[in-house]
């Protein structure tokens, strides 16, 4: 059933009733299917419209109004609803039934209800030592039942406060884990908190909040969270910092206020210390004692004294003048500077004799290394800083491999890491050493929230080697490189050619172009690689050119053409769950994955998610998280850091279990086991598919990616690019030749706003 948009629906009618089941739910704007059962009607009534967070067995009062489909009949069109504590025993059985009290599930549900009928809730309301009485129930579970009781009744007050200014239940269970009994006067003092603390709560929302609590459209308040907003959607976009004219011009047509409110409101942020404005020294950022606050400091003034000024670029009040949040700020300048101290500090180390050593490391190994990489070798020894860049099949891993062993065979600490941990067991495996994720190397603290590793406790080592650096976002860089020992040595290595990373800044490439890093790029591709069509169509696409099919059979790259939406929907799903498995031996769930370009649409993320669980996962025991439903065997992705479980952005993982009476589910991670409570099931997403931005730093044993001229805003050269060189074993294409063509033939012309490569021209002479 497709939705159609939401909409305001005048509250004339009222209806009452259990929630049996939910039909169907939209991901991308909540609009639903349900069926409710309604005393004195034999057959269930169907519920449509915004009904988010609301489980099977719940009492709800609903208003809305009465509508006939030609197609569905008649059905309820919800304007709003509450939640009622059921009364009547089926509907007290099936409330409790739901999960929502966690230690009461299905079973005890209906041991309380046999045991005390209609009082039931009153029971463990007002005199829970009874529940003592009931079978099974002994002191643990009796005061975990009570416990549970106490926190759902603090979340239905603030769920219901939340309601009546606009805001779905889904959240509830969020903001009061986040804010405690503290919740509604958080929320009352500042609803624009819950944009920046909340996961799933944008600034739109948090206004509807604002405005139904009566801050006026034109309050400072607002305009200074629409300005946070607006940078915080630049960085979301990749962008460290945006021009003064575009961020007043973007927030003047987001909040709909006038520009002198907007001018006011910056300032005040750059006083406050939230923003920084480039070229303007700094003069409020004071902690209660009249320091400056140690961590922006440290940055800003090792920037200031080595670039011998405030900082480059426009005056402040200039339209192109650059606005920063300020932890972008602290990074961009302290890469920079961290980078300058680097090639001041001299290596601590004997000489080696490079010739030799690379010699020695051919004889060891049986090859013969190309010039490409015998000067990347020669480069590595005694280069402070390096990037090695270049595309599959070009001998970065050998190169990487003869720097470890010849340097190890000096005595020199080697530590080797990744951003993601995908990509760090691939270094682990290619390298045969620990490779660590760059949260792991660094030591990330959830108790803080901060990295134990730092200024005044670096890194152990004497060289540090990042794999897949592309991913590298501008905050995760600075870490790193606070994190060194200026003694130490670093060499980035990975392709530029890539997607950017999802996070803000364009690290790798700004190395590049600043043109004050050595630099080695590597093009060659090697004999062996040449066989695999993987690589030589990756290198094909790089050059814009169109991608071939092998002559041998078994081949390692095919095009199925298709250019209905529809068939290439039914060829992914039988090339997923037959002609791959049966010809070539793929697991579905552990070999295969689909990229697609895009979330939304026939051929998005969220639908092929959905076909595919239904194709490949449609029985089992399930949970409804949200608007979505997970089943035990489901491939899920994290969409969102969670250091309090060591989960991040886009690890991937099955669903091993559920537990329906705890509203939980454990998801197993390469091994690692992770239980997710209620508040963070909204944390997890269907996997089967997922858009390319979200692949970086993986590698699957085969892709399967559609490539349709409905994905026609998506369809850029390194987007195909990156998507073919995620497959380690096979590429299948899905689509029309057509939007093959047009992803080929167009480059990314946009710019991510970025002053790095600048700032490092400033700081550091030519090479």
């Amino acid at each position: 059933m497709r939705s159609p948009p939401p909409q305001k629906i005048p509250a004339s009618d009222s209806l009452e009733g259990v929630l049996e089941r939910v039909t169907f739910v939209n991901e991308e704007n909540g609009w639903g299917v349900y069926r409710l059962a309604v005393e004195g009607k034999e057959e269930l009534v169907t519920v449509v419209g915004n009904l988010i967070g609301v489980q099977p067995g719940e009492s709800l009062c609903l208003t809305g109004r009465w509508t006939v489909s030609r197609q569905y009949g008649e059905q309820f069109d919800v304007a709003g609803y509450t939640t009622l504590r059921p009364s009547s025993v089926v509907g007290i059985e099936r409330y409790l039934g739901s999960g929502l009290v966690k230690g009461v599930g299905k079973i005890f549900a209906k041991r309380l209800v046999e045991a005390f009928g209609e009082k039931t809730l009153e029971v463990i309301e007002f005199s829970p030592q009874k529940l003592s009485e009931v079978e099974g129930i002994g002191p643990k579970r009796r005061e975990r039942i009570i416990r549970a009781w106490a926190e759902q009744r603090e979340i239905r007050e603030v769920m219901l406060f939340l309601q009546s200014h606009g805001v779905s239940p889904a959240y509830a269970v969020k903001i009061y884990k986040r804010y405690g009994h503290k919740a509604i006067d958080v929320v009352r003092d500042n609803p624009y908190r819950l944009a920046r603390d909340i996961f799933g709560i944008g600034f739109k929302t948090a206004d509807r909040i604002a405005q139904a609590l009566g801050i006026p459209t034109d309050s400072p308040r607002r305009a200074e969270a629409g300005l946070l907003h607006a940078l915080n959607e630049g960085s979301d976009d990749g962008h460290v910092f945006l021009p003064r004219e575009l961020l007043l011009s973007n927030a003047a047509q987001m909040l709909q206020i006038d520009a002198p409110i907007l001018e006011t409101a910056l300032e005040s942020l750059a006083q406050s210390g939230d923003i920084a404005l480039d070229g303007r020294p700094e003069t409020a950022r004071f902690d209660e004692g009249g320091q400056r606050r140690l961590e922006l400091g440290e940055a800003e003034a090792d920037y200031a004294l080595n670039a011998n000024a405030t900082t480059p670029g426009h005056p402040a009040d200039d339209p192109r003048a650059p606005v920063y949040l300020t932890p972008l700020h602290i990074a961009e300048t302290g890469i920079a500077a961290r980078i300058q101290a680097l090639f001041a500090t001299p290596l601590r180390r004997p000489p080696i004799h490079v010739e030799r050593a690379i010699a020695w490391f051919e004889e060891k190994q049986r090859i013969e290394l190309a010039d490409e990489q015998r000067e990347a070798i020669r480069r590595a020894i005694d280069a402070k800083v390096l990037v090695i860049t270049g595309g599959p099949g070009t001998g970065k891993t050998t190169i990487v491999n003869g720097i470890i062993r010849i340097l190890e065979k000096k005595g020199v600490r080697i530590r080797l890491a990744a951003p993601t941990g995908r990509a760090a067991k691939r270094m682990s495996e290619t390298t045969r050493r620990e490779a660590l994720t760059i949260h792991r190397l660094l030591e990330f603290s959830p108790k803080t929230m901060n990295f134990e590793r730092g200024r005044d406790n670096p890194i152990e080592a004497d060289l540090l080697i990042l794999d897949e650096a592309s991913m590298l976002d501008t905050p995760l860089a600075y870490n790193v490189l606070k994190a060194l020992p200026l003694s130490c040595q670093i060499i980035f290595v990975g392709d530029v050619d890539q997607l950017p990373s999802v996070g803000a800044g364009s690290v790798l490439s700004d190395l590049i172009a600043s043109k004050r890093v050595p630099v080695v790029r590597l093009s060659t591709i090697f004999r062996q690689a040449r066989r695999s069509m993987i690589v030589v169509n990756s290198h094909r696409i790089n050059e814009g050119q169109f991608p071939v099919e092998g002559t041998k059979d078994p081949c390692d790259f095919y095009f199925i053409e298709r250019d209905d939406p529809e068939r290439c929907l039914d060829a992914i799903r039988k090339t997923v769950r037959d002609r791959l498995p049966r010809a070539f031996g793929f697991d579905p769930f552990r070999d295969i994955q689909v990229l697609t370009p895009m979330r939304r649409g026939l051929l998005g993320g969220q639908n092929i998610n959905a076909e595919l669980q239904s194709l490949l996962n449609p029985h089992g025991r399930a949970l409804l998280c949200g608007n979505r439903l997970l089943r035990a065997g489901d491939k899920v992705m994290q969409q969102t850091n969670n250091y309090d479980l060591e989960v991040f952005n886009g690890d991937l993982g099955r669903v091993s279990a559920i537990d329906e009476e705890e509203r939980a589910l454990t998801v197993d991670f390469d091994g690692r086991t992770v239980t997710y409570e209620s508040a963070h099931l909204d944390e997890l997403a269907l996997a089967y598919a997922c858009t390319i931005h979200k692949s970086q730093g993986s590698e699957y044993p085969c892709v399967v990616v559609p490539i349709h001229t409905q994905h026609f805003l998506m369809l850029q050269r390194n987007l195909l690019y990156t998507a073919v060189t995620r497959a380690r074993k096979m590429v299948v294409l899905v689509g029309s030749r057509r939007a093959l063509g047009l992803a080929v033939k167009t480059v990314d012309q946009s710019q991510r706003y970025t002053r790095l490569s600048q700032r490092l021209r400033e700081l550091i002479p030519v090479i």
